[in-house]
């Protein structure tokens, strides 16, 4: 396992920790039927960067066309 430390503005911050609570909300409210469980600021990055990785993996599968059509839109042709 590896770990790579980011900077991110203080906005930034503080509305990922209010998109996580209410992923985690959503969560409870589906009886627990989601794919990572109730989400953290950490586990939300970590959901999203295995996502950005299935480009390369898994190009094919809703997560790494959905992650190739954000970074397109970005600029980014992959």
């Amino acid at each position: 396992m590896r770990q790579i430390t980011i900077q991110i503005s203080s906005a930034t911050a503080q509305n990922l920790e209010e998109l996580a609570a209410r992923c985690t909300v959503a969560h409870k409210h589906r009886d627990g039927f989601n794919s990572h469980g109730p989400l953290t600021v950490a586990s939300l990055i970590s959901m999203l960067a295995e996502d950005a990785a299935m480009v390369i993996t898994r190009p094919g599968s809703w997560e790494g066309s959905n992650m190739a059509q954000v970074l397109s839109s970005h600029g980014y042709d992959v």
